[in-house]
């Protein structure tokens, strides 16, 4: 099938690699000109989608992701916490909701949770909701029973990421296979949850990996609504501590694509921000991205602070987006459950 401009836009799944590589390939202009008129086809324009992460278990994962500080494996200096108190997570809901936030988003240093942490986080996850909040959790691996606890507990979103092309990937991660990351998405697209999965630029990937991992994500059965783009933050004691940043055009050209790819989902600013200036920035938003994290702290990595994300709204007249009708008001059955957890 054809890639040209005239064709994009439609949902596919049945991408080829050398036609995504045909589409970074083009000059950055015409490239981020596609990527808005398809942007604006699916998504109301100057709008961007507010989430907040909270890491609520840090650290002693047993997993060796070489640019995780949180991995028991390397000397980051990052402190082992234990599993947060369900009324301290609720807290921290209602402040993000308060400064904007519309999707509050949960990450644990997992290789996969164990029974009782889960029912702990499935009590977070209705708490969170009956505030009027989406809800994202980020575990590590879940199987499908796993992944049914979660959604009865009214979980919005999963996230697991690929993180880079199957062909790269045992140059980052060597505790969990690319299969492993696949079965926990078929297994949450299963329950019902809908899926956030992305990537991130700068472990030291070709332009080749890049294609080949947007490629992966537009062919999945369903397209992740949620496609965050990561910029590798280096954190000494990882052992991708040295590595550059990526070209910020390259960095541009990789969401216009996913923009391209994914015509529906929300593209988000990830990880990373806090090294992007408002220049770069504005250019990712032309090609399409429309979501961010906001806030202070990614887990325990910064984030442009929320005062720096109002002020370049402001110049580049973008709002946030408002919360879907359904999360507004909380439904019934969550709202008797919040009721009873707090009487």
């Amino acid at each position: 099938m054809s890639s040209s401009p005239a064709a994009l836009g439609g949902i596919r799944h049945d991408w080829t690699v050398p036609q995504v590589e045909a589409l970074f390939a083009q000059p950055l202009l015409d490239l981020l000109l596609q990527a808005q008129r398809v942007h604006r086809t699916y998504h109301e324009p100057n709008t961007v989608q507010m989430s907040t992460l909270l890491s609520i278990k840090t650290g002693a994962c047993p997993e060796d992701c070489a640019y995780c500080p949180q991995s028991v494996r390397y000397e980051t200096g990052v402190q082992a916490e234990a599993l947060m108190e369900v009324d301290a997570v609720r807290a921290c809901a209602r402040r993000a909701k308060d400064a904007g936030a519309t999707r509050f988003c949960m990450g644990a240093a997992y290789r996969s949770p164990k029974a009782r942490e889960l029912q702990s986080i499935a009590a977070m996850v209705r708490e969170v909701r009956a505030l009027g909040l989406e809800t994202c959790a980020t575990l590590g691996m879940l199987t499908p029973e796993q992944a049914l606890v979660l959604k009865d507990a009214g979980l919005d979103y999963y996230n697991h990421n690929l993180d880079t092309s199957a062909d790269f990937y045992d140059q980052i991660i060597g505790t969990r296979t690319y299969q492993d990351r696949l079965d926990t998405l078929e297994a949450v697209r299963a329950a019902g949850l809908k899926v956030c999965c992305g990537g991130i630029l700068g472990l030291g990937e070709s332009p080749l990996d890049r294609a080949k991992l947007l490629c992966t994500l537009a062919n999945l059965a369903e397209h992740p609504e949620s496609v965050p783009i990561n910029q590798l933050v280096p954190v000494p004691g990882t052992p991708l501590a040295q590595r550059a940043p990526p070209d910020p055009f390259d960095f541009v050209r990789t969401i216009a694509v996913a923009r391209l790819l994914m015509p529906r989902a929300h593209v988000r600013l990830s990880a990373g921000r806090e090294g992007m200036s408002d220049e770069m920035q504005a250019l990712c938003f032309m090609a399409g991205a429309n979501s961010i994290f906001y806030g202070e702290r990614l887990l325990t990595t910064g984030n442009p602070d929320t005062e720096r994300d109002r002020r370049l709204f402001e110049r580049l007249g973008l709002k946030a987006e408002a919360a879907p009708a359904t999360q507004q008001t909380p439904p019934a059955a969550i709202r008797a459950v919040h009721a009873e957890t707090t009487a």
